[in-house]
């Protein structure tokens, strides 16, 4: 079993994101995965606006960073005007060379507890239309194909189509890990 410790990130790990974000691209392009993400194509600049508007989140193992996602409040540019009942996932990240397997899936769990947290109803995701391993990673995870958005802006890179995924959160009367492992609530 994996022992991560979740918290959120500060400026003091924009250079970490950038190598998390940067060495998940180098390995999709060592396995074939194209079109996804590349290196270099976002900075520190980008999770620093991230964390003024939303939230990034650190997954670290034995002291050193296996994980990161961000966390939006909204996402008009793929969903469109929304009521506040979601909270929106970005840029799963995982060390592959210091996480042990099934990182990935403990980082989705903790960005969907996060929501949950703030009494959100849904966890929302999208993912390149045409990664069809993405794709079915997070069906496998209990996400639903709802939509797709042809188009979408990218920073640093031109516009992609993308499979909108939703997951209903179940939420427990009295989680009380819930309500005390995260302090922040969503802006």
């Amino acid at each position: 079993m994996n022992e991560l410790r979740f918290r959120p990130a500060t400026e003091a790990d924009l250079t970490a994101l950038v190598r998390l974000r940067d060495d998940a691209a180098r390995w999709m392009l060592a396995r074939g995965i194209t079109g996804q993400w590349r290196p270099g194509e976002l900075d520190e600049d980008h999770f620093g606006r991230v964390m003024a508007r939303g939230e990034v989140w650190l997954a670290e193992a034995a002291r050193s960073v296996a994980g990161a996602w961000e966390l939006w409040w909204e996402d008009e540019a793929a969903w469109g005007p929304q009521p506040p009942v979601a909270g929106y996932v970005h840029r799963l990240m995982v060390d592959r060379g210091a996480a042990a397997p099934g990182t990935g899936r403990l980082l989705l769990a903790a960005a969907e507890r996060r929501v949950a947290a703030t009494g959100r109803t849904r966890v929302r995701l999208d993912c390149l239309a045409g990664n069809a391993r993405l794709n079915a990673y997070y069906q496998d995870a209990g996400y639903r194909v709802v939509g797709h958005k042809a188009g979408k802006p990218q920073p640093g890179a031109a516009p992609k189509s993308f499979t909108l995924l939703e997951k209903e959160l179940r939420h427990a009367e009295g989680d009380a890990t819930a309500a005390t492992e995260w302090s922040r609530r969503p802006r």
